[in-house]
């Protein structure tokens, strides 16, 4: 009889360990709680896989001799308690992929900025010609870009979920952006166990391989010192001279290798200093992983971002409307607002999660004309900035609040949605959130279009 493996969540992570399964023949039971989605149901049906929905079968899953669990499920769950009472392996599907690939890997962590370095690197590489996929928390997962064939390089974003569910996985390159508090409610509430689970990235790393990181992030240059870092390491820096890679105030400067180097972020598609770092380190991976410095060049003036990054939606009679829904933390907020020189409105509020608006508190004051709070309960909010900001309004309409901050703006203005809270107050997500604000921006520039208004544009 083959090995039995059981897949516990049947989203993008789960149902690609159950196809790269599939092709290994072993016999394989997938389980997912809620309601699978439609397009993986249909993936499963194809394949020819067992699954259940709705619910876990403790006797199919026990039986495993492997159980694969999706990110998003806790170890203090209470199956996965169980298999690990049973003495079953626990791992991710990350793990499980890894002990397939034969190609190498950059794998990018971080609180922030994870999405954007992977697509740049992945881009950069691209452009190269490099055999190159993306995969991750990105795109596909990797156990499904695995299970439909090999390429030379996999530009993968993990997650502090992800790594917490590796043993043997060790990726040729690896960057860790930063650490901020985050998904504390996953580590028992301790800064330092979120702390450990970032630097899992480094875990199997050998002497061979590159670490990327920055090192004015304070936590990581501190666990840096005090921690046995195998690999070579490569430094990071808005300010230090003597890192890999640095800012002198006018261009980022790179020595990699023999190699030296500048780019000017003008010459690239990215604002504010939190791009900065992340093209520093994808341009670094990218150097390391064979491009040229005249590849590199050209590609980063043809990036395109995803959505919700920072996108320019529109402009409306010289008012710019800029997409920042992915911005649910404050430290995030604290780069929307450093990438502009004002004066802004600002649209912020939603789910509140435990932030701490007096890290941003001078730049509002310095930048922001007018928030508006767009969520049900802005206290907070107000609480923050009733004596920063002179005007500051509410709303839980998008159509409404596109109005009310143009109403507010003048010329050369930049209306910003960076909006420091979950989503789930109003909105199915930040994505659904971002794309409402798009959507609302982009029927007000036809309205004016309609009037002969000729000074606006969209940009979705």
């Amino acid at each position: 009889m083959n090995e039995r493996i059981v897949i516990l969540g049947a989203g993008e992570s789960g149902t690609g360990a159950a196809l790269l399964a599939k092709t290994k023949g072993y016999d394989i039971f997938v389980s997912d709680q809620g309601v699978i989605k439609e397009k993986y149901k249909n993936e499963l049906l194809s394949n020819k896989i067992e699954f259940e929905e709705g619910k876990h079968s403790e006797d199919k899953i026990l039986s495993a001799h492997t159980i694969i669990k999706s990110p998003g499920i806790a170890d203090k769950s209470a199956i996965i308690k169980k298999a690990k009472s049973a003495a079953i392996p626990v791992i991710d599907e990350i793990e499980f992929a890894f002990q397939f690939l034969k190609g190498k890997i950059i794998a990018i962590t971080g609180t922030n900025g994870k999405t954007t370095t992977t697509l740049l690197t992945y881009h950069l590489l691209c452009e190269a010609g490099i055999n190159v996929a993306l995969a991750g928390n990105v795109g596909e997962s990797l156990a499904k870009k695995v299970a439909h064939g090999q390429h030379d390089w996999y530009v993968v974003e993990v997650s502090s979920f992800q790594l917490d569910g590796t043993k043997t996985f060790r990726p040729d390159i690896g960057i860790l952006l930063n650490i901020t508090p985050d998904h504390l409610d996953r580590y028992e509430y301790q800064m330092q166990n979120y702390i450990d689970s970032k630097f899992k990235l480094v875990q199997k790393m050998l002497p061979a391989d590159q670490f990327i990181y920055y090192s004015d992030d304070q936590v990581i240059a501190k666990e840096v010192a005090n921690r046995k870092i195998i690999p070579a390491t490569l430094a990071i820096s808005l300010k230090n001279d003597s890192a890999s890679a640095y800012y002198d105030g006018r261009e980022m400067q790179f020595s990699i290798g023999k190699n030296k180097f500048s780019v000017a972020q003008q010459d690239t598609t990215l604002k504010g200093p939190h791009n900065l770092i992340n093209t520093m380190c994808a341009v670094t991976a990218a150097s390391l992983a064979g491009a040229s410095f005249d590849q590199v060049r050209i590609a980063l003036k043809t990036f395109k971002n995803a959505p919700h990054r920072l996108e320019s939606v529109g402009v409306i009679n010289g008012v710019e409307f800029v997409n920042d829904s992915k911005a649910t933390n404050v430290d995030s907020v604290v780069y929307a607002l450093g990438s502009y020189n004002g004066p802004l409105v600002w649209i912020a509020g939603g789910i509140d999660k435990g932030n701490d608006y007096k890290m941003i508190e001078e730049a509002v004051k310095k930048k922001v004309r007018t928030l508006i709070c767009l969520g049900k309960d802005n206290s907070k909010l107000h609480q923050a900035f009733d004596d920063v900001v002179k005007e500051i309004y509410e709303t839980q309409s998008v159509k409404e609040l596109v109005r009310m901050a143009l109403q507010s703006a003048k010329k050369g203005d930049v209306v910003l949605l960076s909006p420091a809270c979950a989503s789930f107050d109003l909105f199915k997500n930040y994505e659904d959130r971002g794309n409402q604000f798009r959507e609302a921006v982009v029927e007000l520039v036809r309205e004016f279009e309609s009037k002969g208004i000729k000074n606006s544009e969209y940009r979705a």
